[in-house]
């Protein structure tokens, strides 16, 4: 039976060899989709079965793969509690991406997929690799190439488009720095660890660096703190943090594939958090940890994520087109994992033991997020997929009234519209409120949580308006011209079952998890039990969560996280009593054409479309930049495939 370590492993090497059959076969599209769904599903499975074996059963040792010492290079796979969760987040989003794509891809008409599906995998394997191992340094380097170089073949996959090649290029300049930065930041540490311990050769290995950085922090606090800088800049890009994620994040989410951009969303950005998380706050070990200003740490975090979260949402609210609103924000919400984040390092070294729970709290929160957000924001780009599909258009003004004609696609969309602006009963509002807890009930070890808490909260509302713009414009109001046109010209514009099963399946997640909130938070408590190691430890001793399926969440002082059950029989009551008295009222309803004041046939100037929400918001916070590109409403066309042609 394969070890969890030696399933990551096999996963690697199955999607390279799959990387090299689908380009044997990628003459036939249809083959090479099912081929790369195939492998992608299998990898899936063992990793889910590496992941599960170790939430239930405890990690077990590093395996080393590959060594030479002499320059301290070394294949070393370790799965621990942290690595399970974020593998799980890989194959939850990865499967539905590789199914969605078969059809998808087929619309491709000027592109074939021999440039797709082989970078897919490989952009996959990256991810399974960069998340379990422990060399700082060249297999940390090799993994992160193996996801930028395909993630950049991959955004410019329709290199037709000028537009396209140059998101790629700002893509790879920013993922080359931000590996930089990182490699520097290891080497500073090694380097240290090797003058501290009086080591002949640099060790890059991630223990051997936990353990030689007690005397680093001693003996050169600022040299350490530089190095952790380094880091907090190189994964800061990764994850798309303010000022770095609006640089490239915002061109290469429009300019890749649908399914491409649901990866990138959902899952790349994610190995940033995974690194700040891992390094941050496991490379410590208890023995440093009177040396190490994690508080301090926490204050940039805590800052960074709620400038991130402000910026990203402000900057999507005045968007005119489908994704690149998308992927602003993608920068809004990981504002909010860096926020919980930071509240997590600020409180943790409080003296208070209900700062520490807190700080427990506000880590699960964080984490939770990172799940959630993969979730709902991998259906949201799978979803603007299915409108670029049948529209041929990312640009929301040229939509309308497409819910009569794409229910199933407008009822996963609503679920993802709502679960991302933090509504009740989705998952999106569960993981927002645990945050929310430990930022406001963390005033007394820090002054200033509270502050970003709040607007946490206020820009969470502003998630809401965008969310109507988005939804209602291309789902609500009245037919566009565009979409009278493709109703004339095809019978249906539904998408296939191949592309409408990913969408439900990650529809339900966000559902469960909203309802069952308890699943995850069991998850994720397993997940620290398995993850004991620098301050994983203190945050598995002092996670307070008293959970049940039905009762809910409980944590300090039996402070109520979140009751579902009794959110969901209050709401019911609610509807039924607006329901009895609307009928109480005995008001009839009744169809009416629109009234224009006799002056004017119904028309697309009495439409309401994208460019109309929102003017003062616009002007007022024009100085915050990530206004919309004139060709969203000017360049119908610019992105008109894959569509399907009359």
């Amino acid at each position: 039976m394969l070890t969890p370590e030696q399933s990551v492993v096999t996963s690697i090497l199955l999607c390279i060899a799959g990387a090299v059959l689908t380009l044997l076969v990628s003459r036939n599209k249809t083959a090479a989709g099912w081929l790369s769904f195939a492998i992608t599903a299998v990898t899936g499975g063992l990793i889910v079965w590496a992941a599960m074996r170790v939430l239930i059963h405890g990690p077990g040792h590093p395996t080393l793969f590959l060594h030479m010492p002499a320059f301290g290079f070394a294949l070393r796979i370790y799965v621990d509690g942290l690595s399970a969760v974020f593998l799980l987040l890989a194959v939850a989003v990865a499967v539905p991406a590789a199914l969605y794509s078969i059809p998808y891809m087929k619309h491709y008409e000027e592109y074939g997929v021999g440039r797709y599906y082989p970078h897919f995998l490989l952009f996959l394997a990256a991810m399974y690799g960069l998340l379990s191992t422990t060399d700082m340094m060249w297999f940390f380097f090799i993994f992160w190439q193996l996801m930028t170089l395909p993630g950049y073949a991959l955004i410019r996959y329709e290199n037709k488009q000028p537009q396209n090649i140059r998101a790629a290029n700002k893509y790879l300049v920013m993922m080359q720095i931000a590996c930089a930065a990182t490699m520097v930041g290891a080497w500073f540490l090694a380097v240290m660890g090797a003058l501290t311990s009086g080591s002949a050769s640099l060790k890059y290995d991630f223990d051997t660096v936990s353990a030689n950085l007690p005397a680093m922090l001693q003996a050169k606090p600022f040299d350490t703190g530089v190095a952790f800088f380094l880091f907090l800049v190189g994964f800061g890009i990764k994850m798309g943090m303010w000022p770095f994620g609006q640089v490239w994040l915002p061109d290469a989410h429009p300019a890749a594939p649908s399914p491409v951009s649901a990866m990138l969303s959902g899952v790349m950005i994610k190995t940033g958090v995974y690194g700040l998380m891992r390094y941050f706050l496991w490379l410590v070990p208890p023995e440093a940890h009177a040396q190490y200003p994690l508080a301090r740490w926490g204050w940039v975090v805590a800052i960074l994520g709620t400038i991130t979260l402000f910026t990203g949402t402000m900057q999507a609210l005045k968007q005119e087109q489908s994704k690149r609103l998308l992927a602003f924000h993608s920068i809004g919400q990981i504002g909010y994992i860096l926020l919980g984040t930071g509240a997590c390092m600020a409180l943790l070294p409080a003296s208070d033991p209900r700062a520490a729970a807190l700080a427990a709290v506000a880590f699960l929160g964080a984490l939770f997020h990172v799940i959630n957000h993969g979730l709902f924001k991998g259906l949201l780009f799978l979803n603007a997929g299915s409108l670029r599909h049948v529209t041929g258009t990312q640009d929301l003004n040229q939509m309308g009234g497409l819910m009569k004609f794409m229910p199933l696609t407008a009822a996963t969309a609503l679920v993802a519209s709502l679960a991302i602006s933090g509504v009740p009963l989705l998952n999106g509002f569960a993981s927002k409120w645990t945050i929310y807890v430990a930022t406001i009930q963390g005033s007394a070890a820090a002054k200033y949580l509270p502050v970003c808490g709040v607007l946490a909260i206020l820009t969470s509302a502003l998630t809401l308006a965008s969310f109507m713009k988005f939804f209602g414009v291309s789902f609500l109001g009245r037919t566009s011209a565009l979409v009278k046109a493709r109703v004339a010209a095809q019978s249906k514009l539904e998408v296939c079952g191949l592309m409408q099963g990913p969408q439900v399946f990650l529809a339900l997640l966000c559902v469960a998890l909203g309802v069952v909130p308890a699943l995850a938070f069991h998850l994720m408590t397993a997940a620290l039990e398995a993850a004991q190691q620098g301050f994983g430890t203190a945050l598995a001793a002092a996670a307070p969560m008293t959970i049940g399926l039905l009762s809910g969440i409980e944590t300090v002082n039996r402070t109520a996280l979140f009751a579902p059950v009794v959110l969901a029989c209050v709401l019911g009551v609610m509807l039924l009593l607006v329901r009895i008295l609307s009928k109480l009222g005995g008001a009839k309803r009744r169809a009416a054409a629109p009234w224009l004041c006799g002056y004017a046939a119904e028309s697309e100037a009495n439409r309401y479309a994208a460019h109309g929400f929102y003017g003062e918001v616009k002007r007022h916070f024009h100085w915050l930049g990530g206004a919309p590109r004139p060709t969203d409403r000017d360049r119908p066309s610019s992105s008109t495939t894959p569509a399907r042609q009359p």
